[in-house]
């Protein structure tokens, strides 16, 4: 099974460098190892003559400079499928697979299954970096999603619990499901709807065991309110396109703050002018 392992970039360079130097030390390699970089020119230098050997991909950034995300991962996988991979691989930039990530998906990934492995989310490093070999010890699984035993699979998962930091699935499957959709732009909402996607065409989520991903830490906002405009927008999109709410949680979160209201007419949300003004 030749696998493509993908990741987006727009920074974090640090963060991507020990993703790749967290794949060199899998007990299986990539076959193809991705970089749809957006809006940052410099990782084609930054990666040359490191292993495993990473191709860059160029995905233009909108003039409004909402990162094309959904686009870019949608880019990723036609490159990787017309190299010839049988398994996509998505991590996220900031995530570090474990030693056996690709081995387990590999070895779980069947026609019809969106696989998900487990992320820890990591504490700050310390002023030399994070220890790759230290990295499992730093971290619980993150307690929100199935945590199954290492030699485990669990079926039948909810798809409202899909998250795009790391997961897998054939190259059929991606067919199956058709890929992100490239309405949304912008923070949130785009991997929500893959899983809507995927379930809508009977593809089934498990939850791999044995196949950890770290997170690096990076400053958060919560609730993110630097993407309100993006989190709307594409709230306002899963909505028209599903009939619930993606992010309503932050979307309620935002509403405490003042940030945005209801709209007047309709069930739907607005940004308010008092956030405008700020």
């Amino acid at each position: 099974m030749r696998t493509a392992v993908i990741t987006l970039v727009a920074g974090r360079h640090r963060h991507l460098l020990l993703q790749q130097d967290g794949l060199a030390a899998g007990e299986r390699q990539p076959d193809h190892y991705l970089a749809v970089t957006m809006g940052d020119p410099a990782v084609p230098a930054l990666l040359r003559g490191r292993r495993p050997v990473a191709e860059t991909l160029a995905v233009p950034v909108p003039s409004d400079g909402r990162l094309p995300l959904a686009a870019a991962r949608n880019a990723g996988a036609a490159k990787a499928l017309a190299a010839g991979a049988d398994l996509l691989v998505f991590l996220d930039v900031d995530c570090v697979p474990g030693t056996r990530l690709l081995a387990r998906y590999a070895e779980t990934a069947t026609d019809g299954a969106l696989l998900c492995g487990t992320v820890a989310y990591l504490p700050p490093p310390q002023p030399g970096g994070y220890d790759l070999a230290a990295l499992h010890t730093l971290a619980p699984p993150h307690p929100g999603r199935p945590v199954p035993a290492d030699d485990e699979v669990l079926g039948n998962g909810n798809h409202d619990l899909f998250w795009s930091l790391s997961f897998a699935l054939t190259a059929r499957t991606w067919h199956t499901v058709g890929g992100f959709c490239e309405e949304y732009s912008g923070y949130g909402g785009e991997d929500t709807d893959f899983a809507r996607l995927a379930a809508a065409r009977g593809v089934e989520l498990r939850w791999v065991g044995g196949a950890p991903a770290h997170h690096q830490h990076h400053p958060v906002s919560r609730p993110p309110v630097e993407h309100v405009d993006d989190i709307v927008r594409n709230a306002s999109l899963f909505h028209r396109r599903w009939g619930t709410w993606a992010m309503e949680g932050w979307l309620r979160e935002f509403a405490d703050l003042g940030l945005v209201a209801r709209a007047t007419t309709g069930d739907g949300w607005r940004v308010t002018a008092r956030e405008a003004a700020g």
